[in-house]
């Protein structure tokens, strides 16, 4: 027998780790959705509650609501999330708030945790789906972005949700990034709207979400220590969109690279 027949090499034992890897993550991910469905049926009722409550008082509610909802099931999936930066949030003020985009746990885990109430702009074909959508549409402004009318139409409603003095949540990148690159490059529309409202800006930088649930593995999910940074407010005043949509994607990417975790 030669030494070579008990001998087991780096790529082999390497491969034998990621297929082992990517069976758990796939048993974890069925678990997630388990966990979601129920949890969600959990809480269901006691958001619908939140159409009761006129004005940004309802919205609030909903927030909590859903705040408590993610806190809970964030932790049962191995996914604890730390918010740092809160008192960017000056009481009384109300803000655009930006947020890079690397994975669908982006979406549960980012509005819920900005103090306050607050609606996010999300895909129109969402609230179609059964009982969620309900929940869906009480958070989001809807737009369709292959349809001119609905993304105008969903400037206008964004704008709306900043005069009831609540938060506007906004992802530039428009898509999940794919890429090897920090960030995709960012639209105007965020920047747009803060200056059209002369609201400030708040970027937001999420660690974690991309090795949790990779965008290039469908069904996938590993328990993984989350992070959300706000960062200083940027004011929109005697500014023009790409100039700020420039200077917020400059601070994001810096601190996505060398911003401590």
């Amino acid at each position: 027998m030669t030494n070579t027949d008990n001998y087991s090499s780096p790529q082999t034992t390497a491969s034998f780790k990621d297929v082992c890897k990517n069976i758990f993550g796939r048993i974890w991910a069925v678990w997630g959705l388990i966990s979601f469905a129920t949890t969600f049926l959990i809480i269901f009722i006691p958001s619908m509650l939140s159409y009761l409550i006129p004005g940004p008082r309802g919205q609030d509610y909903f927030i909590t609501v859903s705040r408590v909802w993610m806190w809970t099931w964030l932790r049962m999936v191995g996914c604890p999330a730390t918010i740092k930066g809160k008192e960017n949030f000056k009481p009384g003020h109300t803000y655009v708030v930006v947020y890079n985009h690397n994975a669908l746990l982006d979406v549960p885990l980012s509005a819920p945790f900005i103090p306050g109430g607050n609606k996010t702009i999300a895909k129109a074909s969402f609230a179609k789906v059964p009982i969620f959508g309900w929940f869906y549409k009480r958070g989001s402004v809807l737009v369709d972005r292959g349809d001119n009318k609905s993304r105008l139409k969903s400037f206008e409603d964004m704008r709306e949700v900043l005069r009831n003095n609540l938060h506007m949540c906004i992802y530039p990148e428009g898509t999940r990034n794919r890429t090897n690159e920090p960030l995709k490059p960012f639209f105007d529309g965020a920047f747009k709207l803060a200056i059209d409202t002369k609201k400030e800006v708040i970027p937001c930088v999420i660690f974690g979400t991309k090795q949790a649930m990779p965008a290039n593995k469908g069904f996938y999910l590993w328990p993984t220590r989350l992070q959300m940074h706000f960062l200083p407010a940027v004011s929109s005043e005697g500014m023009k969109a790409p100039a700020l949509k420039e200077k917020i994607f400059t601070m994001m990417k810096e601190h996505y690279v060398n911003g401590v975790q």
